[in-house]
């Protein structure tokens, strides 16, 4: 097997593998240009992964185990898809280019850290991202930061959802997040009347796709607005069978999107997903902290958008009937997609991104002095 040109480094415990998983398919069409692994510190983790693609995937649970796999496989490049404690020990190896990707884009404040200083380049989705880091730090380098786009996005998995008569409402809220600062989850303050209203819509199908952490979370009122609205979703569809209402709470939320005529989301890499796929069609975005403001300000996509708070649950019903019959906000969504993904069209990310690794890839040979084989050698090599 040949070594990785490319790693794709990943510390964290199963619970935020998902993380990972969506960046896989993309990870795989790299390969064919610059062979990848995946490195994970954690056992379970790496079973999860081997399952899930034919990537060589390795283990290095200890630092020593990892520094000592680092020399072996004397890798080029490294991509980080989020900001774990334990990135940085794999960034004190200084023969490889440490690149960070994240998983997803999204106005969180925690998409900004100081982290980003750390690595030699920043992919960032476009000039929405660029700002954001540009407000948000002091002393950041700017020529860190790559604009590609979201090759995720390139990908069109199987649908998830049966084919509907009924228009089709998607209810995606987001997680609590690890601290106060970055949660925007609208479960335990609007969640159950969220579900409640989109129900009363005369002719639509509910979907309910959380976050992931959503359905694992331990925090007492995150737990019990979920089961209150899978019971809401479970209890519509035993009175209208026809009606198709389901809650998905397993699979890629990517494969759900494209057979949903509006979504309803808090602040969240899903908002942006749908902007960039489903530009034609109406968002609602929660604000659970009332700042309408402070929602404008940090979360340019909320002015092409319906916002819910408590203000408009009672009349969301009919806010939603409204929108799916006239859609005022449709020609700003045009606008506001370029803003934050740029004239990017199917397949025009995964091209930049494939593009930036490759650069990398030949820029550190140049920095550690490796030269290319000559062209006789290299045809040869290939014929």
């Amino acid at each position: 097997m040949q070594k990785p040109h490319v790693i794709a480094y990943f510390a964290d415990d199963p619970t935020r593998v998902y993380q990972l998983l969506q960046w896989l398919p993309v990870l795989e069409l790299l390969d064919e240009s610059h062979p990848v692994g995946i490195v994970t510190r954690e056992p379970a983790t790496a079973t999860i992964v081997r399952h899930r693609t034919a990537l060589p995937v390795y283990v290095a649970p200890a630092f020593a185990e990892l520094v000592s796999l680092y020399d072996f496989l004397d890798a080029k490049v490294v991509v980080y898809c989020n900001n774990g404690m334990r990135n940085f020990q794999s960034l004190l190896d200084g023969r490889m280019l440490h690149v960070h990707i994240n998983h997803g884009e999204s106005d969180k404040q925690s998409m900004v850290s100081n982290n980003a200083k750390a690595y030699d380049r920043v992919f960032v989705a476009g000039e929405a991202a660029v700002q954001r880091h540009l407000a948000g730090l002091m002393e950041l380098d700017p020529s860190k930061l790559v604009r590609i786009g979201r090759p995720q996005l390139d990908l069109r998995p199987t649908p998830l959802l049966p084919a509907s008569d009924r228009r089709t409402v998607l209810y995606a809220p987001t997680w609590e997040g690890d601290a106060a600062y970055n949660d925007y989850t609208s479960v335990d303050v609007f969640g159950p009347k969220i579900a409640e209203a989109v129900l009363t819509v005369p002719d639509v199908r509910l979907v309910y796709k959380p976050h992931p952490k959503v359905s694992t979370s331990t925090t007492p009122a995150i737990a019990e607005g979920h089961r209150r609205i899978l019971a809401l979703v479970e209890d519509a569809a035993r009175r209208d069978p026809e009606g198709g209402h389901v809650a998905v709470t397993q699979g890629d939320i990517l494969a759900v999107i494209p057979s949903c005529d509006a979504m309803i989301t808090d602040v969240s890499s899903v908002g942006l997903d749908w902007l960039y796929l489903q530009t034609d069609k109406p968002i609602f975005v929660t604000d659970r902290h009332h700042d309408g403001e402070r929602l404008r300000t940090e979360v340019p996509v909320s002015r092409c958008a319906d916002v819910v708070d408590s203000t408009n649950l009672a009349t969301l019903a009919q806010l939603v009937a409204a929108r799916l019959d006239h859609d005022e906000h449709r020609i700003a969504r045009a606008a506001m997609r370029h803003h934050y993904f740029g004239d990017v069209a199917a397949g025009d990310s995964t091209m930049r991104f494939i593009g930036a690794i490759d650069e990398l890839v030949s820029l550190r040979d140049r920095l550690v002095g490796v030269q290319p084989p000559p062209e006789g050698e290299i045809a040869a090599a290939t014929a």
